[in-house]
Formats: C-alpha cells, sequence, structure tokens
C-alpha cells in the first residue's frame, strides 16, 4: 500500500512537470493557428482578436497555464480550434483502437521475447541461437516506418493479401465477418510494432537466462533430478520476470511514441494519425489533450509493472 501511494506522488508529480514543459514547448513554437488567419485579408484583426479571447489565448500565460490545469482535473481538455468539438470527444473515439494495438503489441512482444530469448540460452551456440541474434539484429538495424513501407508494397501493393490502409473494408453490421476484417486490417501494424520490440529484448533474456543457468541453485535442481521444465518454471521465470517487466515498462513511451507514424501510414484513426493532424494544423488543445493522455497512459503502465512486480516479489523494494 506504501508504494502505491508512493507511485500515485510520483504520477501526478510527473503528470504536472510534463504539462508544464508542455506548456511552455508550444507556445514557444514559432507559429500559431491564427498564423494563416492573420495574412487572410478578409479576416479583420478584430476577428482573430475576438477568437483569441473566445480559447483564452489574450490572457497572460501563466493564467492561461493554471486555468488549463483547472480544466484537465476536470477533465476538459478544451475545444479544438480545428474542428470545434470538445477535445475530450476527439480523443475519446479515438484511443480504443491504439490501446488496442498497443496492448496487443506489448502481450505478443512480451511472449516472443521470452521463448527466443530462453531457448537461446538453453540452446547455445545452436542454430536458433544463430537465428535469433541475426533476428534481433535485423529488428534494431530497421527503422519501423521503412519496414512499414516494404510490407505495404509486398503484401498491399504487390501480392495484395493485407488492405492498404484503414480499419474496415466491410460494412459494420455486427457478424464475424467484419471483426475478423477489423483484425485482418490490424496485422501489419501490430506486425511492425512487434518486430521493432523483441530485438533488444530477445538479446537481454538470453544475456539473463545464461547467467541464472551459471547460478549455484541451477546446478542443486540438476542433481536433484529436476526436469528441464521443471527448472524453468520454478528457477528459470520467477528469476526473469522481475527485470522483463520493469524493461516492457519503460519501453511503453517508445511504443506508444511509434503510434504516431504507424497510424499515419496505414490511416487507422487512431490518437497518433489525430497527433500528426493536429501538430499540422497547429491545433494546440488537441496536441495538449494527447500528450497528457499519452503520458498518464506510460506512467499508468509503469505503476502498474511496479505493483506486478510486487506481487510477484513481496521483498520487492522500489529504489
Amino acid at each position: 500500500m506504501k508504494l502505491f501511494f508512493k507511485k500515485l506522488l510520483y504520477l501526478i508529480t510527473m503528470l504536472f512537470i510534463i504539462s508544464l514543459i508542455s506548456f511552455i514547448a508550444i507556445n514557444a513554437a514559432p507559429n500559431s493557428f491564427f498564423a494563416s488567419g492573420e495574412l487572410n485579408p478578409n479576416i479583420t484583426p478584430e476577428s482573430i482578436e475576438q477568437l483569441k479571447a473566445i480559447y483564452g489565448l489574450d490572457k497572460p500565460l501563466y493564467v492561461q497555464f493554471f486555468s488549463w490545469i483547472y480544466s484537465i482535473l476536470q477533465l476538459d481538455f478544451g475545444i479544438s480550434f480545428a474542428s470545434g468539438e470538445m477535445v475530450k470527444d476527439e480523443i475519446l473515439s479515438r484511443i480504443p483502437i491504439t490501446l488496442t494495438i498497443n496492448i496487443i503489441s506489448m502481450v505478443l512482444i512480451f511472449i516472443i521475447s521470452l521463448y527466443f530469448g530462453i531457448k537461446s540460452a538453453l540452446n547455445k551456440n545452436s542454430f536458433f541461437d544463430k537465428f535469433s541474434e541475426q533476428l534481433s539484429l535485423l529488428s534494431f538495424a530497421m527503422p519501423s516506418f521503412y519496414l512499414a513501407l516494404i510490407l505495404v508494397l509486398v503484401f498491399s501493393i504487390k501480392f495484395e493479401i493485407f488492405p492498404i490502409a484503414g480499419l474496415h473494408s466491410v460494412p459494420n453490421d455486427g457478424s464475424l465477418n467484419y471483426y475478423l476484417d477489423y483484425a485482418w486490417h490490424l496485422v501489419l501494424p501490430i506486425f511492425i510494432i512487434v518486430f521493432g520490440g523483441i530485438g533488444s529484448l530477445i538479446l537481454y533474456i538470453r544475456s539473463l537466462t545464461i547467467e541464472i543457468l551459471k547460478s549455484d541453485y541451477i546446478f542443486f535442481a540438476k542433481s536433484r533430478g529436476l526436469t528441464k521444465k521443471q527448472i524453468l518454471r520454478y528457477y528459470i521465470l520467477p528469476n526473469l520476470y522481475p527485470p522483463v517487466i520493469t524493461l516492457l515498462g519503460l519501453s511503453l513511451p517508445g511504443i506508444i511514441g511509434g503510434s504516431v507514424i504507424l497510424e499515419t501510414i496505414f490511416s487507422i484513426d487512431g490518437m497518433g494519425l489525430l497527433f500528426y493532424q493536429s501538430a499540422l494544423s497547429h491545433d494546440y488543445p488537441v496536441i495538449m489533450g494527447i500528450l497528457i493522455i499519452g503520458a498518464f497512459l506510460t506512467l499508468i503502465g509503469n505503476m502498474i509493472a511496479d505493483l506486478v512486480l510486487l506481487k510477484l516479489n513481496p521483498n520487492y523494494e522500489e529504489k
């Protein structure tokens, strides 16, 4: 319980710091949403000033910041400059698909990395070990946007196996065919995220497993006649879970951040694409809302990882 409240206080503090840095960065940007209006001869300076007053941009920056913080505490992220819709509603309509992609990707990264890393360590210098090492190096070397373009060219345009973009090719009638089509559209994006995420984790798990296999308790377990499955279940996996879960928690920002590129390439109507479109149009309320929600999800993910570690190891203490 003490760890929970400690992490909660850390989350609140970090959200405030991230909000302050984001607010300063946004206001320090050289351009603004109203810049195009200022260049339009049909819009009078009075009209622009009136618009700024409507959005509260005519007030001092510190007043704007604390007003925005107060609004966030009421789950009010303001009104979009571009669409005129509530920012909260726009993000809520986009966040389910982004979370779906990222959660599935995280689970697959965890499972695949454990399998390849442990099997490589148990079969050191074998063909599978060398294959896993090359796979990891390829994962390191291949940028996600470049891999996405190659896969689209090969599997979507050349062979027409997977859809090029979007989430649906059939009408939403609630049938099994609709959900299968929905899942089929997610194959390439999820594959790209998983492929980019397994490289470092496979090598890390392999290295940890090799060190575990050198431990005295492993030799003791073998001398007692325990099978490989028993050693894996009772000795290797319990020692692997804490560092692997920690590393997965730390990799959350990169995975969520990668959604911006992938959702833009595949035209997936999620938070990443919304962020990209808002950045192009200088729609600052939407940008700020996505930054705060993205930071909140990342911090929550790390908080959950720490609580899982505490469950797996009651002696775990936050340093």
